[in-house]
């Protein structure tokens, strides 16, 4: 009889091998499995509705509401395959109530001024390098930033890239987003599409090498972490107080758009959004023209009344 250590084992080589679930993605669902696992060490049945009821309060108590989610959606996810390949008699799943309120916290965002600060501190570190090693950094941080706001991409997206997603004859590139999902953006603003171009002809040989679009000095793949570093460091160049994260160009290259009069939907396909309910928090963020249109631009304003 298979216990439930081997039931995730098999799961978990589903997800890689047949689902083609990203990496970190993998992980969080191997931890929060093995968590759950943990949980029913001492119990006699561990598929039991009540079991898992006990368990997912368990959770309230110790995380923030966030990720609860996330671990009540492995563990569901975990037990519909379960059920799919008929190793269950019943989902304990099916008569369990897992909605609970979740603030929603809106997404921080660059300001316009500190973006346009922050672009013109990396273009002036280009200029100032006194060594090929400093120019070639300064190539790469360069079409680094200015893709991840051009596109609004995430950070794993953006190092996940290969050479072949990225033409720029025609100007497109190719996102493979979460749930394998894949989106085609364009490129419009021609200081990026300068800045893409002399990174890919400074770094050709370095890419083939790695098979990563963005790499490091070790010719190795560019990490999430050496971007939040390499921002970090540019940020306090800049005079920048505000603690900037790659997530935020994403933030503020919604916010923006939308600020712009852009469709909401065209900004979800964008990001890559299955729902537009995820795009919609945008809405709250942009309430700052919403407040200037009100003070500047209502008609209240022209108007000429007699009070007398």
């Amino acid at each position: 009889m298979n216990t439930l250590s081997n039931y995730i084992t098999e799961y978990i080589e589903y997800c890689e091998y047949r689902k083609r679930l990203d990496v970190k993605t993998l992980k969080a669902y191997k931890i929060d499995l093995r968590q759950y696992e943990n949980f029913c060490h001492c119990l006699s049945d561990c598929f039991d509705k009540t079991v898992v009821d006990t368990f997912i309060t368990s959770l309230h108590k110790k995380y923030k509401p966030k990720t609860v989610k996330r671990k009540i959606a492995s563990l569901k996810a975990f037990f519909h395959h379960l059920e799919y390949q008929e190793l269950l008699s019943e989902n304990p799943f099916t008569k369990l109530d897992v909605h609970f309120r979740e603030a929603k916290l809106l997404p921080k965002t660059i300001p316009f001024h500190s973006i346009q600060t922050f672009l013109s501190t990396l273009y002036a570190q280009k200029e100032q390098a006194e060594t090929e090693y400093q120019l070639h950094c300064c190539i790469r941080d360069i079409a680094v930033v200015e893709l991840l706001f051009a596109t609004g991409m995430r950070i794993s997206e953006l190092c996940s890239l290969k050479p072949s997603d990225i033409d720029l004859e025609s100007n497109n590139i190719l996102i493979y987003g979460k749930g394998s999902k894949e989106r085609i953006m364009q490129l419009g603003n021609q200081e990026v599409i300068a800045a893409l171009s002399l990174y890919q002809e400074t770094f050709q040989k370095d890419m083939e090498v790695c098979g990563y679009f963005f790499v490091n000095r070790l010719q190795r793949r560019l990490s999430d972490q050496s971007v939040r570093f390499m921002i970090n460091r540019y940020a306090a160049l800049a005079g920048i107080s505000q603690h900037i994260t790659p997530h935020m160009f994403r933030h503020s290259f919604a916010t923006l758009l939308l600020e712009q009069d852009v469709d909401i939907r065209y900004i979800q396909r964008m990001l890559g959004h299955s729902s537009i309910s995820t795009t919609e928090i945008y809405t709250h963020v942009s309430s700052t023209k919403q407040k200037d249109i009100l003070i500047h631009k209502h008609p209240r304003n022209l108007m000429e009344v007699n009070e007398g």
